[in-house]
């Protein structure tokens, strides 16, 4: 993933090094790195094992982590709007508009750079894939998958953030029609004898998901965002990433503790076992479009509500 998000930054141009303008921002991406990192691996799995592969594949868990996560990130969205989170932007006046400046022989470099990683990642898991053919598979999967998030800046904690603050669902609504889909592909799979990943329907799952969706918006980026925007030069999101890794690692740590209390004593509940092979795919589409309704539901409420306010400003 790392591989392809940075190959993919290279054919853009788009690596440069970013500092951030706050400690406070910096304090933001550690701790909120830890808590999305805790709270990520207590639910076995980010937004994408326990929510954007885990619905698709009709594990139970990943329904509740899912909603969990939304409402924790509606508090880190309130959370994240108190005055102390609000960085001072520095005004300087100018007498003209900088000229935009173009550098093809940089443009140029960075491509055939970008070319070379790109076929070295391609490289390597083929040559995993003839030893271990489904870490190869794997590795492959991933190139194409750090190749997506980065051209298409797909992250997570927007699709959820700028539900709360901004009202845009634009990247929610997508990622409920990703899932759809993906949902028909894996039922395939699922029929013809491959064993979905269902995880323990537990408190883990709720717990995590409430951790997670608060830590990704204190932190500025998930699992997926702060990757790609790692590769692209962001400083922030090395810290992000950082935050993770440490969470994830306390987790670890304490796993065998907590563990049977929050998970491993509660059953792993698929969705086409309980309700029947046809039952469970019409069950999952039902909430996928409940989820949807919703959220198409909150975008015009909000905008309704704000309505007046946009008025009353420009008057």
């Amino acid at each position: 993933m790392f591989g392809g998000c940075f190959a993919a930054a290279l054919w853009a141009n788009n690596v440069k090094l970013r500092m951030p303008r706050s400690r406070i921002r910096i304090m933001q991406a550690i701790i909120g790195g830890i808590i999305a990192g805790f709270g990520a691996r207590l639910a076995m799995g980010c937004n994408l094992a326990a929510f954007f592969t885990g619905i698709p594949q009709f594990s139970l868990h990943a329904w509740f982590f899912a909603i969990a996560t939304a409402i924790g990130s509606w508090f880190g969205a309130r959370f994240t709007l108190l005055p102390i989170f609000r960085i001072p932007v520095k005004m300087q006046k100018v007498s003209a508009a900088s000229p935009l400046t173009q550098k093809p022989d940089q443009a140029r470099r960075r491509f055939r750079l970008g070319m070379l990683v790109f076929f070295g990642m391609l490289g390597w898991a083929l040559l995993t894939a003839m030893n271990q053919p489904k870490l190869g598979l794997a590795m492959l999967f991933g190139v194409g998958f750090g190749l997506l998030i980065e051209r298409a800046q797909i992250c997570f904690t927007s699709a959820f953030r700028d539900m709360w603050i901004t009202g845009r669902t634009h990247m929610a609504k997508a990622i409920i029609i990703g899932m759809a889909v993906s949902a028909i592909g894996i039922f395939s799979y699922v029929q013809l004898g491959v064993e979905p990943k269902i995880m323990w329907a537990g408190p883990n799952a709720v717990i995590g998901g409430l951790l997670f969706g608060f830590g990704i918006v204190l932190a500025g980026g998930c699992e997926t965002g702060w990757m790609y925007r790692a590769v692209e030069g962001q400083v922030h999101y090395w810290w992000v990433g950082l935050g993770n890794v440490i969470g994830s690692t306390i987790l670890a740590y304490y796993w065998d503790d907590f563990a049977p209390a929050l998970a491993t004593d509660w059953d792993k509940i698929n969705l086409l076992k309980t309700f029947g092979p046809m039952g469970g795919l019409l069950v999952t589409y039902l909430l996928l479009f409940t989820a949807l309704m919703l959220i198409i539901g909150w975008e015009k409420r909000f905008f309704r509500r704000a309505a007046p306010q946009t008025a009353k400003e420009i008057a």
